[in-house]
């Protein structure tokens, strides 16, 4: 299994959650201070984490077969998940740079994988 790959299906899944729960009013009070809710973005954060959450799926369907690759996707969601509530609990003044780094990381991961496979 080519870590690349795993990387990237990770950190996809890793800025995924990380939009999806900056959408909530909750953990955007909590990364961005009090009073502070998403307003119009609310929906573009919906959008995009749902769109890595697929791209996460995809790659992995792609890239590991239809078997291996559903159990790569749990795997990372999984891990990610986990991840998430870390940051959300022990770094939220940097859990938005970190979520953005995360999507920009498995784009170019996902690019690199897709020339190179």
């Amino acid at each position: 299994m080519n870590a690349l790959l795993f990387g990237s299906v990770f950190t996809a899944s890793l800025a995924g959650f990380c939009a999806l729960s900056l959408a909530m009013d909750r953990h955007s009070e909590d990364v961005f201070g009090r009073g502070s809710t998403p307003g119009p973005w609310r929906r573009w954060l919906q959008l995009g984490g749902a769109a890595l959450l697929c791209v996460s799926l995809g790659a992995s369907l792609q890239f590991s077969g239809r078997t291996i690759g559903w159990v790569l996707w749990l795997g990372s969601l999984t891990a990610a998940a986990v991840a998430t509530v870390g940051l959300l609990s022990y770094a939220p003044r940097r859990f938005h740079w970190i979520g953005f780094a995360a999507a920009a990381i498995a784009l170019l991961g996902l690019l690199l994988a897709a020339l190179f496979a």
